[in-house]
């Protein structure tokens, strides 16, 4: 018997319920996937919380996983059983097995294991887009990327590094600095001790940043608009704060004339030819050693709920896992 996380009224972590659950046979189009591991991320506690509600109750969180596929469905011809494959941004992945449509999957090459492919997808293909097509990050890129230390933040430091960018980050604490500065961070700015606004003015010797990094929202809004050099691009992609309210378009204008966007993951992998190309490079980059996955902490899928208490307590770094 399959077991699976259910939610069934929005809440805090204790609305995480465990529950034993069938598994239908695969329809046309779709794998059936044992999962080996499965990646936990801040848009799961969103769902969770109904910050973006979903349309019917019970439903399963989870956007990211890994595993075998153990039957395939009509039509299915690039899959057969035994692939290992892995998958970001379909929900229901807190389960011990769930259907996928085949063309939402990836292999996994030789090299990468399940649990780093569960760990990196939602947060790696994240950073991929946007240091390579959301803003293309450059050696002549200065950036600030603030939660340097967490999931996709050390991701996209290391990347960024390759890439040759001066990288700003900021972290909570010298210990979460430090992990910043380990993955390649130029400089990090300890958010809890100094105003983040200064010391990237300090920094860049008042030049301010091309592009601002922020899956925080409420907590680093507007200042992180007040780290933009003229023209810059403010990228807002999370909100671990809570959400940025009552936006004005006109301070847009009044910090020069700024861009702003505020990008999605099922955007740029909206055709099958955009995830498998998103999903190659940031293989190629784990396998070539440039990004390293840290995998800091291994739940116990009944034990979901304790890994997001840790998630929103801010107790996590790097990339975490539920294991079936």
């Amino acid at each position: 018997m399959a077991h699976a996380i259910q939610v069934h009224k929005f809440g805090g972590p204790e609305a995480l319920t465990y529950a034993e659950v069938q598994v239908p046979a695969p329809g046309a189009g779709q794998i059936k996937l044992k999962q080996t591991a499965i990646g936990v991320n801040y848009i799961d506690v969103y769902h969770r919380t109904g910050l973006y509600p979903q349309p019917s109750f019970p439903f399963t969180p989870g956007s990211e996983g890994a595993g075998q596929v153990i039957e395939v469905g009509a039509g299915v011809t690039d899959l057969k059983v035994g692939d290992r494959v892995a998958y970001a941004g379909n929900i229901g992945g807190y389960a011990s097995e769930r259907l996928m449509p085949a063309d939402r999957v990836v292999k996994i090459p030789e090299g990468i294991t399940d649990q780093t492919a569960a760990a990196m997808m939602l947060q790696g293909m994240t950073a991929r887009y946007l240091l390579r097509k959301t803003y293309k990050v450059d050696k002549d890129t200065t950036l600030l990327w603030h939660a340097a230390a967490g999931g996709v933040g050390l991701i996209a430091v290391q990347w960024a590094k390759k890439l040759g960018a001066t990288i700003i980050g900021t972290a909570g604490g010298a210990e979460k600095c430090a992990l910043g500065k380990a993955a390649g961070a130029t400089h990090m700015i300890d958010y809890k001790a100094e105003k983040f606004v200064d010391r990237v003015k300090e920094i860049t010797g008042g030049k301010l940043c091309d592009v601002v990094y922020d899956g925080i929202g409420k907590d680093t809004f507007p200042g992180s608009l007040d780290c933009l050099k003229p023209l810059g691009l403010f990228v807002t992609f999370g909100n671990a704060s809570g959400p940025i309210d009552a936006f004005n378009a006109g301070i847009l204008s009044a910090k020069g004339s700024l861009y702003m966007t505020r990008p999605t993951m099922g955007t740029y992998t909206a055709t099958r030819e955009m995830l498998t190309e998103t999903a190659n490079d940031l293989f190629d980059v784990v396998k070539s050693g440039a990004v390293k996955i840290n995998v800091t902490g291994t739940y116990a899928l009944k034990d979901a709920a304790q890994a997001h208490r840790d998630l929103e307590g801010r107790k996590t770094t790097g990339s975490i896992i539920l294991v079936p």
